[in-house]
Parts: C-alpha cells; sequence; structure tokens
C-alpha cells in the first residue's frame, strides 16, 4: 500500500470528484483511478459509488477515512522525525495565510523557541486553499488561514479579526472615482465582496496584487494609497509616512485556526496553540511570555 494512494483516496473523498483530486494533485485522472483500483483491490472493499451529485464514499470508505487520515499523519510526521538533528525531540508544523509572517510567525517562533527550545519549527506561508490540503494530507498539523473548509479530522476556530483600512502617502479624503496611485490588494474572497458592496461603481482596477507586503512596497516608492491589514500599516501612519484616508470603509477580515484534531502528539499541538494564542493577545496577559 503506497502512501500516495491514500492520499488520493483523502483527495477524492475530500473534492468529491476524480478529476478534481487529479487537479489538486497534479497527476492525470487515469493516474487517480489506477491508484484507487489498487486501494480497492488490497482492502477488498469498493471505496467510492458514483451519484448524480458526484462521488461519495461507500460504507467500506466511510470506515476506512479515519484510519487514512492516521497513516498519512503518521507517516508524515516519522518522514520528518528521522531526519531532526538529535537536540531536538519532536516538530511542528504551521501553516500561515500569505501576509502574515511579520504579524504571527515571527512572534509565534520566538514565543516557541523560550517555551519550548527542545521543539522544532516548520513554517509553510501558502493561501488559505494549499494550507488546507497540507493539513489534511498531515504535512501541517496546524494553520492560520483565512478560509477554511470544513473537512472531516479538522477543527477549525476563529482566532481574531483583523481590520483593514485604506491608507495613502498623502493626506486625503475618500474619492470614489478612479485614484491615481491607488492598489488593489487581493485579501481574499470574502474582502472582494465586501469590496464591491462598498464601491459598486468602481473603475477598472489598474494595479491589482495577491500580497500585501508588496503593495505595500509599491506604495512606499512610488506613492499612491491601498487596503492593508492595520497591523501592517499602523506604525507607518503613526510615523506619518502613511495617513488613513478619510471617509473610506473599513472592513473586518477574520482569520481562522485550523489544527487536526486526532494527533499523535496532542500535548504538542496544544502548546503551539497556547503561543498563537498569546502572540494575537487571546489570553488576559498581554504580554508574550
Amino acid at each position: 500500500m503506497y502512501i500516495d494512494h491514500i492520499k488520493t483516496f483523502l483527495e477524492i473523498a475530500t473534492t468529491g470528484s476524480f478529476q478534481l483530486a487529479a487537479e489538486k494533485l497534479h497527476v492525470t485522472q487515469s493516474t487517480v483511478s489506477a491508484r484507487i483500483k489498487a486501494l480497492e483491490e488490497q482492502l477488498n472493499r469498493s471505496l467510492f459509488v458514483r451519484k448524480r451529485s458526484g462521488i461519495e464514499l461507500t460504507t467500506g470508505g466511510q470506515r476506512f477515512h479515519p484510519h487514512a487520515l492516521n497513516v498519512v499523519q503518521a507517516w508524515e510526521r516519522a518522514r520528518q522525525e528521522v531526519a531532526l538533528p538529535e537536540e531536538f525531540t519532536a516538530i511542528i508544523n504551521l501553516g500561515i495565510q500569505l501576509n502574515h509572517w511579520s504579524q504571527i510567525a515571527d512572534p509565534w517562533l520566538s514565543w516557541m523557541q523560550r517555551n519550548a527550545p527542545a521543539i522544532a519549527t516548520h513554517i509553510v506561508a501558502e493561501y488559505s486553499e494549499s494550507l488546507m490540503r497540507h493539513l489534511r494530507d498531515g504535512a501541517l498539523e496546524l494553520a492560520v488561514l483565512y478560509e477554511p473548509q470544513h473537512c472531516p479530522g479538522i477543527k477549525i476556530m476563529p482566532l481574531f479579526t483583523e481590520q483593514v483600512l485604506l491608507v495613502s502617502t498623502e493626506k486625503r479624503a475618500l474619492n470614489t472615482g478612479r485614484t491615481e496611485g491607488y492598489i488593489f490588494v487581493d485579501w481574499g474572497d470574502t474582502f472582494k465582496s465586501q469590496y464591491s458592496l462598498a464601491f459598486p461603481n468602481s473603475p477598472t482596477l489598474k494595479l491589482a496584487v495577491g500580497l500585501g507586503s508588496v503593495g505595500l512596497e509599491h506604495i512606499l516608492s512610488r506613492g499612491g494609497s491601498g487596503y492593508f491589514i492595520q497591523s501592517m500599516v499602523q506604525p507607518l501612519v503613526e510615523a506619518g509616512t502613511l495617513h488613513y484616508v478619510q471617509d473610506a470603509p473599513v472592513f473586518e477580515r477574520p482569520l481562522y485556526l485550523a489544527y487536526q484534531e486526532q494527533t499523535l502528539n496532542p500535548t504538542l499541538v496544544q502548546t503551539a496553540i497556547d503561543g498563537l494564542q498569546k502572540v494575537v493577545g487571546l489570553t488576559n496577559n498581554k504580554s508574550i511570555n
């Protein structure tokens, strides 16, 4: 039984489609079908049934699913821990939504180094969809992301809500027409929906980027404006480098914590969660101990 076969099974169970699973795994649909056929032959049970609504798990597939999750997670954990230097006892894998390295990853790493020095840390910075796939595959124990997908074995909880505000290199009031130097930063589907409602007649955007750090560097070097999360721009506003645009709508962007509900080392995962809660200020202790 190959680990890729089990990962393929989990991807189909999540997407409900052999074709979508093939696209996610970057293999052909015939490869996906061959892997599932081999897996079914080894288990001597059918795992999926085709219906009008898509692919669904059979009773055997439902029973196999939690074991498949455990197998993949155990394999990923074993592969990483075998390669650890002797001074470390374990490794924790955290996924971070792009744009949040300095706000979350840096202080969390510092907290872990002080409070769990024998634990090695590995951080992946990607978009929500990729982070959820890594969680399902067992490559990550937990992830901080914008748009989690509900799936078996993954628990989701709100982490905090951040404000997304319009800032400019020049003091000005809101202008609903085309604004010279404005750059659109894509903060995800929820933000885009809020933005469209607030600016229904917004002109075609001249410049759009997917990373807040890129957009911020652009307006700082060339002048202009854009929507950014408050933690990124507050120090620059306080220094007088940037200015909040008067009368501009303020958007709220919830950030979530998703983590494996069943894990081989629940104490380790809880330690990582405690650290994340510390650095985002969710506990009564305002300092990071």
